[in-house]
């Protein structure tokens, strides 16, 4: 990481915090394609952001010129920092009002960086990397194509975070231009700071999305093993949009902010007393950390038709509840869906969407429904002073009392896991880091994706 750089001095400001920042290496292939979806959402809404750049050479940005004037109508200001080359000055995009361009030196760190910083009343978002040098890249060497140029950092949607990198940037243009410094500092002033709304944030995620699959589409790479790579870079970041998008709701619930993250605890404690296969585990883990993602059921997809591939059309697909087919597009999400889906069913057949009884819920939906009730029930009384192993028996005799919406099996495996944690159990609760999402995907998943009698997974 270069010193000096904006993603060294992030790094290092949150380097002995309790949220330090992980970080990932991103092909250039899915920057261009997170990129673009970041910029296209600014041409579709109506916040008018305050957008900071940085292209590493004027070349890049060139190639982009065109689309930043599209952009620039819709946003507040725009700074764009680059390695000049020719013509980086003079196309027409640079001389419009609000569009300021930061010429910077060779030898500046951030002239090897890749940045998009979206700050608006709306949402935030951020992609913030730095290519990696040529020993980066190690034994294999330089990437044979452009689209395999690897790149380490970061994307987020976290408004604290966006908002401390923008005034790093600013800080950083301030020593080539004071005055445009000083503009900058009272655009991001006047920007109330962002209110997680779940409707807005999940269009901006459905598009993220919708570009990551797009980008997989289109890629046209010659060797099966370098292809392999990129699109599995791609769909990384796909599970990561979702998983950043709960961890946001979590944030924004004072009353539960823990929710999704212990919910997936119990939920693998569980699976692990019913002696579930690993993979069944990983699966049910992901729908738990995804449960409250409410916002996707109702958020339109903006794929066109043009998009649309066989396999997505002939996928199976819960007609009662449309929104559900967000988490559907991507293929390995599928089965996730159809557990979240049904998470709201009851035992006796009283339920919602299908009305399905008894084993004709997805074992999973059952053990979902299940431990995010206990796990509500449980931060309800926390900040009684009853003790620990009180409050526990209280939550399970809760959920005993509603028979009828769960699972008698399941209730009897929550009371073994209840006693173990009256004996000083600790669950291992944790957090996905941002720079992954692959650990929760593997090859088995494409097989067992599929209706099966034994995990009885429905459309």
């Amino acid at each position: 990481m270069l010193e000096g750089s904006i993603l060294q001095l992030l790094e290092t400001a949150h380097r002995s915090t309790t949220r330090p920042i992980h970080f990932g290496v991103y092909y250039k292939n899915t920057l261009v394609a997170l990129c673009h979806a970041l910029e296209d959402h600014i041409l579709s809404d109506d916040s008018t952001p305050l957008v900071i750049t940085a292209f590493q050479r004027g070349k890049w940005y060139l190639q982009e010129a065109e689309r930043y004037a599209d952009i620039a109508k819709n946003s507040r200001q725009i700074v764009i920092m680059a390695a000049p080359d020719t013509g980086f000055a003079e196309h027409p995009t640079s001389q419009l009002s609000n569009v300021d361009l930061v010429a910077l030196d060779e030898t500046d760190p951030v002239a090897q960086e890749w940045h998009l910083i979206i700050l608006s009343p709306k949402y935030t978002a951020m992609v913030l990397c730095q290519e990696l040098s040529d020993a980066d890249y190690g034994a294999r060497g330089l990437p044979a194509t452009d689209l395999e140029r690897k790149f380490y950092g970061l994307w987020t949607f976290e408004p604290t975070l966006v908002s401390e990198t923008t005034e790093l940037a600013i800080a950083h243009i301030q020593k080539y231009n004071p005055e445009l410094a000083q503009k900058l500092s009272a655009h991001q002033q006047a920007i109330p700071p962002a209110i997680i709304n779940p409707e807005d944030l999940s269009t901006v995620v459905s598009r993220v999305v919708d570009y990551l699959q797009t980008g997989q589409e289109q890629l046209s790479i010659p060797t099966a093993m370098r292809q392999q790579a990129l699109d599995n870079n791609l769909l990384s970041n796909e599970v990561q949009a979702f998983l950043r998008m709960a961890q946001l709701m979590e944030l924004g619930d004072i009353n539960n902010p823990m929710a999704a993250t212990e919910v997936s605890a119990i939920a693998e404690t569980m699976a692990q007393l019913l002696d579930l296969p690993a993979w069944q585990i990983k699966r049910l883990k992901l729908a738990a950390l995804l449960h409250r993602i409410d916002p996707f059921r109702t958020a339109p997809s903006v794929l066109t038709s043009s998009h649309t591939t066989n396999q997505q059309e002939t996928a199976p697909s819960c007609p009662l509840v449309p929104g559900a087919q967000v988490l559907r597009k991507m293929p390995r999400l599928r089965a996730v869906a159809q557990i979240i889906t049904h998470q709201t069913e009851h035992w006796d057949g009283t339920g919602e969407p299908a009305g399905l009884a008894g084993d004709a819920i997805p074992l999973e939906s059952r053990i979902l429904a299940l431990v995010a009730e206990f796990q509500w029930r449980v931060n309800q009384q926390k900040s009684s002073q009853q003790p620990r192993e009180e409050i526990f028996t209280q939550a399970l005799a809760e959920c005993r009392q509603q028979s009828h919406r769960f699972d008698p099996k399941l209730l009897d495996a929550l009371t073994l896991l209840v006693m173990g944690l009256q004996q000083g159990l600790d669950l291992p609760l944790m957090t996905p880091k941002a720079s992954t999402g692959m650990w929760l995907l593997d090859s088995r998943w494409q097989s067992q994706n599929q209706t099966s009698e034994d995990i009885k997974i429905y459309p």
